[in-house]
């Protein structure tokens, strides 16, 4: 018999009102549950290109919604 591991919640962010993709939503909520990754962690866990990963990251940065810090990108 498996016993499920209770984990405590993790308390997330609300997501900005103006994200309206459903991409740019999945990439910034990942992106604050991880506290950052790179180009190629958001494309292979998220499965997704890595030109629509760099289009939503090039959007969500020039919305203030994330930052690059050297080689990963992180929630504001």
């Amino acid at each position: 018999m498996n016993s499920q591991e209770h984990r405590p919640a993790t308390q997330l962010e609300p997501v900005p009102d103006d994200l309206e993709s459903a991409r740019a939503k999945l990439v910034y909520i990942y992106l604050d549950v991880t506290e950052g990754a790179t180009v190629d962690e958001l494309g292979e866990i998220l499965a997704m290109k890595k030109i629509n990963v760099l289009s939503v990251l090039r959007s969500l940065s020039s919305a203030g919604h994330v930052e690059r810090t050297g080689s990963e990108y992180v929630a504001n």
